[in-house]
């Protein structure tokens, strides 16, 4: 019951930070949103009382109910926006502002994630591992012909989400190393599309005159995002396949892997958009002033460990 209530105060403060614009595109996220999340906490609560009903046992962490574990789990990925329950959040997403979308992407997944976590051993793996994999799928499949860039940023999280909740069953600190450096690298992304006011690929591609070393920086944010070595992408992705292999899963790992490119080839063409190029015809496009205020502080900071922190990965096992 606490952890129903506590999911609903957390979607109900978001709701006015959705809507606050009026337009009818953001009254219609802002329900979309309610919906969906009101009737997860509705299935946390239902899984649970199931669960009392059959075994007498209240706890959430301690489920033994098969139908109630599988109620749980489905619950949890709605929540998260996960396959095939991810329909909600790229429409969500557009329909609100960027600041917003940050804040969707990142903190309003902590209690969900926090839930995954504690609830783990109680979760079905064949459904998570199921849904894992047409997370990836989905998250890169759907991406590839987007030109708005907050829903590349949607797909972009439901494909990372595949990646947490496969590795959930065995390791889940790893999951949340993963969920940690996610919100690290998003943050970083949205606030520099923030800064030089960009929401969809053709303004990004004359953006580059506004801030010149903050596109470059970009460039790095997205291949890092994408999981390319040296950058702190690559980190997780690399712990998750050492894991699964670990655990006789290389088949999996290798499916995943190969998912993850479908994501590569949008995160490569925003880059590309955002440092390399000009749209290939005559048409004269105004160049964009230079901005010269000072990047904040909190934009370097979340770029630079974007960027730079694969070499702490020999202190990550000592951790987990």
């Amino acid at each position: 019951i606490m952890a129903w209530a506590g999911l609903e105060i957390n979607t109900l403060s978001i709701l006015p930070l959705i809507a606050k614009s009026h337009h009818p595109r953001a009254i219609e996220a802002a329900t979309k949103y309610f919906m969906t999340q009101a009737t997860a906490s509705a299935l946390v609560l239902f899984s649970s009382m199931t669960n009392a009903w059959h075994t007498g046992q209240w706890d959430i962490t301690q489920m033994t109910h098969t139908t109630s574990c599988l109620i749980l789990t489905s619950a949890i990925a709605m929540k998260l926006g996960m396959v095939p329950f991810h329909f909600w959040f790229p429409e969500v997403l557009q329909g609100s502002p960027i600041i917003t979308g940050l804040i969707l992407s990142t903190i309003m997944k902590l209690p969900p994630i926090a839930l995954l976590y504690m609830t783990s051993h109680s979760l079905n793996p064949t459904l998570l591992t199921l849904m894992a994999i047409m997370s990836a799928a989905l998250g890169g499949w759907m991406g590839l012909n987007q030109t708005q860039i907050r829903k590349i940023l949607a797909f972009s999280s439901i494909s990372h989400l595949g990646w947490m909740a496969i590795i959930i069953p065995f390791s889940p600190k790893l999951t949340m190393l993963n969920f940690y450096l996610y919100v690290l690298m998003t943050s970083a992304i949205f606030l520099t599309m923030n800064t030089v006011k960009v929401l969809k690929l053709s303004t990004l591609m004359t953006s580059w005159t506004k801030a010149p070393a903050l596109n470059t920086m970009l460039l790095l944010t997205l291949l890092s995002l994408a999981g390319l070595p040296p950058l702190t992408g690559f980190l997780p992705k690399w712990l998750i396949i050492q894991e699964l292999t670990k655990q006789n899963m290389a088949p999996t790992a290798i499916i995943i892997s190969l998912l993850s490119l479908l994501g590569l080839f949008f995160y490569l063409r925003l880059a590309y958009c955002a440092t390399i190029t000009l749209p290939p015809h005559t048409t004269n496009h105004m160049k964009q002033w230079h901005t010269y205020k000072p990047t904040s502080t909190l934009i370097a900071i979340s770029i630079v460990m974007s960027i730079m922190l694969l070499p702490i990965s020999p202190m990550i096992p000592t951790i987990l």
